[in-house]
């Protein structure tokens, strides 16, 4: 919209630029062409838009023929838009950014996010959305220059901070340009700037402990002017082994150290576990016909190179909400490495019964031991990876303590969550888990909910909005 074209429609609608609520309203449209040409955004993606305003980016790509899920927190603007674009590939939600659950985009193949966000609440909105495990494939964003610095920021710099690197940790970040205060109505103090934030390869860096090492980071960025040996005592006492092991300057400060030397420190003070490969490789487990008879035993190379028949089970532990604790396989796993999971699964060992297997797999990998109910049998098959499996439910009151040899992170979601990302992206998941999925989900159909709809997975707004 043309800058005469902002000042008409708000005096129609009426509305008043609200400072606090980040309403700056983009009249250029050359950079509005330009913000979705750089999203390369296509009629197969679904855009998340956050802070729509008046629709200077939405005008554009509804153009590519892209499905358009605008937040908009004023209720005037909500409705200017819905009136100016119609339904069509339109989805306006009159709510808080800060409010809305973005577990539902799991049920999209193609998510991109694009949006201005407001000065105030950028970095609250930024990890929100980043937050792991997530189904967004391009971040697009217009924010305060001064953030934008921050999450593209390169060691040794002042703008490199805790933020960088939280964020860097799993994505890349790129400083596309300046955008001057003059493109908006009203004109914001400070200037703003474009960036760009894709997925890293979940093996791009290398295996850590993310706990630890977001607490260092959080501690050696508390106080930017000490030194790393006087604010990480409580991590490593003997510093000077630690920085000539790791090559670092023993009078090294927080932003003197690269993600890469960060991630080598808390891999230095709690190596990360890796399960043991003569165990994993000797292994037998029992071979059996197709009616799941034993035959005899064989390693576990053995089972799975010549895809042998063998037996195993999948756990599924609900918490009390009603929520299924899904896993991400670990990547040294030598089938389906980083896959999403069941909550516990594992092989049945020699002389061992399913139900004594599932009962050991949920202590193993997840630290609890809680009453299983056997729910299903699945019949071995390509699709199972040639396992006869058990399938059992379980509900936890407390808390679980993953494995970190066996997990590398988990989540609980809604079932409807899971039902939209097995549905939307099945790569995503190991092939066992989504039979056993399927079967469980057929065999339940009373506690069935359809897909998880936008509309239905935020609070009441509240808080700060922003407009485009």
């Amino acid at each position: 919209m043309k800058l005469s074209d902002i000042r008409a429609a708000l005096r129609e609608i009426p509305v008043s630029p609200v400072k606090t609520l980040g309403q700056n309203f983009l009249h250029d449209q050359n950079l509005a062409r330009w913000i979705v040409d750089w999203a390369q955004i296509t009629s197969e993606d679904y855009v998340v838009e956050i802070g729509p305003g008046l629709g200077a980016l939405t005008e554009f790509i509804l153009k590519k023929g892209a499905h358009v899920l605008a937040i908009e927190k004023d209720a005037r603007l909500a409705n200017f838009l819905r009136t100016r674009f119609g339904p069509g590939h339109l989805e306006v939600l009159n709510i808080d950014a800060l409010k809305l659950d973005p577990r539902f985009l799991f049920a999209r193949r193609r998510v991109k996010l694009l949006g201005n966000l407001p000065y105030n609440i950028s970095s609250a909105l930024l990890l929100k959305f980043l937050e792991q495990p997530n189904p967004i494939s391009l971040w697009l964003l217009m924010l305060q220059k001064e953030v934008a610095m921050r999450l593209s920021a390169s060691p040794s710099t002042h703008d490199y901070g805790a933020l960088t690197l939280r964020v860097q940790l799993h994505h890349r970040v790129k400083y596309l340009r300046t955008v001057p205060a003059t493109v908006f109505f009203p004109q914001p103090d400070v200037d703003s700037a474009m960036v760009q934030i894709l997925p890293r390869d979940p093996v791009e860096l290398p295996a850590r402990d993310e706990e630890l090492l977001l607490g260092l980071i959080r501690v050696g960025f508390s106080q930017r002017r000490k030194q790393l040996r006087k604010l990480l005592r409580d991590y490593a006492e003997d510093w000077d082994t630690i920085s000539q092991r790791l090559k670092i300057d023993p009078k090294a400060r927080a932003e003197e150290l690269s993600l890469l030397q960060w991630i080598d420190l808390a891999n230095f003070i709690a190596p990360v576990p890796h399960p043991e490969s003569r165990l994993t490789t000797s292994e037998r487990f029992p071979i059996v016909d197709k009616k799941d008879r034993i035959l005899g035993s064989a390693s576990r190379s053995q089972v799975h190179g010549n895809n042998l028949l063998h037996r195993a089970v999948h756990i599924l532990i609900f918490n009390e909400a009603g929520d299924v604790y899904l896993q991400q396989r670990s990547r040294s796993k030598d089938r389906h490495p980083l896959k999403w999971d069941s909550s516990a699964a594992g092989h049945v060992s020699a002389q061992e019964s399913y139900d004594e297997t599932a009962r050991r797999e949920l202590k193993e990998e997840l630290g609890v031991s809680v009453p299983l109910q056997k729910i299903l049998k699945l019949p071995a098959a390509q699709r199972t990876d040639h396992e006869f499996i058990w399938l059992y439910r379980g509900v936890l009151s407390g808390d679980l303590a993953p494995n970190k040899c066996e997990i590398i992170r988990g989540t609980f979601l809604p079932a409807a969550v899971v039902d939209g990302w097995t549905f939307a992206r099945p790569e995503d998941f190991a092939p066992g888990f989504l039979e056993c999925w399927k079967a469980y989900r057929r065999k339940n159909r009373s506690d069935r909910q359809p897909l998880i709809q936008a509309p239905r997975i935020f609070s009441e707004a509240s808080g700060a909005g922003s407009s485009a």
